[in-house]
């Protein structure tokens, strides 16, 4: 390679079809990429063998710096964003795939730059709460995924002694229900099974989250009754309209189910805890205090709360119903305050909270778009219709999400260069770190998966059915125009969707199934003893002083020659998944 060549002023394209010998690399340039927290120019390479990003120019090398038939892609001016890891996704397969599925979320992630998802552990039957559970999601995903894929485990009463081993058979983490989740096979947790469950987890290299929300006691006794009890108070006023759906579900659901948690967090001082789907920004000063006390805890919020609010919401529009709801204007201007207070922010990530179902389930009445059919005289009616009480709650967005933050953060003339590199901390880097997967995805950075999502910041669209590819096309984003849109997606080095060509059919799906174990990171740089022979403990301890300098040299070629594809002159004596640890320690070093 050149790394002072010079080339063209015009942007070129290598595809990587049109080649007649296969290469071991893929090259992607552009004038803007988020290299680690910076906007600079970059040329990427990735290793077609590991799919690893195995160097970094910090400037745009031309395709003749690289081998004859490299696939190569100079995308100026577009941006190269680390792929999006959307923590928070309800894929519902097995079980319910009329709402979701695999083959469908999966395709609407990677349209919208997403290359990686975490399913949620309720909503598909069986739900993720044991590890014979896991074992069917992880049948029914099989071939279908074309993003990467990780699972959450779910917390139900009675499922403690369950807990450890789904850590070990690799969820991401872990959710529960502190009011009615709305299925039957999910219920919620009561106090009693809270601190169970922290005393289970305490030292175990996982994370607890919760829908935070709980009716708060109207008396000055309530047992954990409180958590399933219907709402106190009778609706205030029509059931179609959204205010009165906002009524039932007060900031006050949120704080005192966060305040029970924070109660509890003494028990397990050290096991990360987590609130999805922050809605009300009244919980934000008691988190902060608890983080200031020392409790590890964090929160994420939604798209969706970022962007939509209370007072535009339409009368029967229930394609808006989620819990914790949407609330005023002014409660979103607040969230966007504390998310761009990046040096003291609570929240640390905003993801999708993806939960679709079938249309006729949100009980949409024949005015709105998504709805079931048209008013014809005799045909239809809007009866029972529009029942924001009645009607499924969630919101379905998944692949939408970069366009969604991007049209919101111009409207508020936000900085540019700041949102760009704000969006990949929000929804890539502080996202696989949520999920244990920091050193695997989330950054542009040697040894890291070579996810790339390229973003065209002016192009905009009208999102219809031919722009949410998720299964059912029902979202309260439909006809609005966003601005930005992810151009290509690539995973591992290969391009999986392109917004002018579409999906790379005939290879099919590429995604796999993240279930590594999460590890404590004070162990991380001690496992590859797990997965290098005895032999080789030498080159591990080189490390320690310089008299083992002969073997650090070894190690060092080692690595670089795997980065590019290679295999060493010298006998390793290592499985494929042995030398893919070797490569991923080398990264970490």
């Amino acid at each position: 390679m050149a790394p002072f060549a010079t080339g063209t002023d015009t942007p070129h394209s290598i595809d990587e079809q049109d080649t007649s010998n296969a290469s071991t690399i893929t090259v992607l340039a552009s004038t803007r990429a988020v290299i680690e927290d910076r906007l600079t120019e970059a040329t990427i390479v990735i290793s077609m063998n590991t799919g690893k990003i195995t160097s970094i120019f910090h400037s745009v090398l031309p395709a003749s710096s690289f081998p004859a038939g490299t696939p190569y892609t100079d995308y100026s001016p577009h941006v190269l964003l680390p792929g999006l890891v959307d923590a928070h996704v309800h894929l519902n397969e097995p079980g319910r795939t009329e709402w979701e599925g695999f083959w469908t979320g999966t395709r609407a992630a990677a349209f919208g730059g997403v290359t990686t998802v975490v399913d949620m552990p309720l909503n598909a039957i069986p739900p993720t709460t044991t590890v014979a559970n896991l074992e069917e999601k992880k049948a029914a995903a099989q071939g279908q995924c074309w993003v990467d894929v990780g699972f959450y485990g779910g917390i139900i009463p009675g499922n403690v002694q369950d807990l450890k081993p789904l850590v070990k058979a690799g969820v991401r983490g872990f959710k529960g229900f502190m009011i009615d989740s709305g299925v039957e096979e999910f219920p919620a947790v009561s106090s009693t099974d809270i601190a169970a469950v922290f005393k289970e987890l305490a030292d175990e290299p996982t994370t607890v989250m919760f829908h935070a929300e709980m009716i708060p006691p109207i008396t000055a006794s309530v047992g954990d009754d409180v958590q399933w009890s219907l709402p106190p108070l009778e609706p205030t006023g029509p059931l179609e309209k959204y205010q009165t759906f906002l009524d039932s579900r007060p900031s006050s659901f949120e704080t005192y189910a966060i305040l029970e948690i924070l109660s509890m967090a003494h028990l397990a001082p050290n096991l990360p805890l987590h609130v999805v789907h922050l809605s009300a920004i009244e919980a934000i000063p008691m988190i902060r205090e608890a983080r200031a006390n020392g409790v590890k805890i964090t929160t994420e919020t939604c798209f969706h709360y970022l962007s939509l609010a209370a007072e535009q919401i339409q009368e029967g529009d229930t394609r808006h119903k989620c819990c914790p709801p949407i609330r005023e204007q002014s409660n979103q201007d607040g969230l966007w305050q504390e998310l761009l207070n990046l040096d003291d922010s609570i929240v640390k990530t905003v993801v999708s909270d993806h939960s679709p179902c079938t249309p006729n389930l949100k009980l949409l009445p024949s005015h709105v778009l998504g709805a079931e059919g048209s008013l014809k005289a005799g045909c239809s009616s809007d009866e029972g219709k529009g029942d924001f009480f009645s009607a499924w709650g969630g919101i379905s967005s998944v692949g939408l999400g970069i366009s969604i933050l991007w049209t919101e953060a111009m409207r508020r003339s936000l900085s540019v260069d700041d949102t760009i590199r704000n969006i990949a901390r929000w929804c890539c880097v502080n996202t696989s770190q949520q999920v244990g997967l920091e050193r695997q995805k989330g950054m542009l950075k040697v040894g890291m998966d070579g996810d790339v999502a390229v973003f065209d910041e002016e192009a905009e669209f009208e999102v219809q059915a031919d722009s949410m590819l998720f299964r059912n096309k029902c979202s309260p984003y439909q006809g609005k125009t966003l601005k930005g849109v992810v151009k290509d997606t690539w995973l591992r080095g290969r391009k999986i969707h392109s917004r002018e060509t579409g999906f790379s059919e005939k290879t099919g799906p590429r995604g796999t199934l993240l279930l590594e174990p999460r590890a404590h990171k004070r162990f991380l740089r001690l496992r590859l003893f797990t997965f290098v022979s005895v032999q080789h403990a030498a080159i591990v301890l080189c490390f320690a002083g310089p008299t083992l300098d002969r073997y650090h040299a070894r190690l060092h070629a080692t690595i670089m020659m795997l980065y590019s594809g290679k295999s060493p002159p010298w006998d390793l004596g290592m499985s494929t998944r042995q030398e893919q640890a070797l490569l991923d320690f080398g990264g970490e070093c």
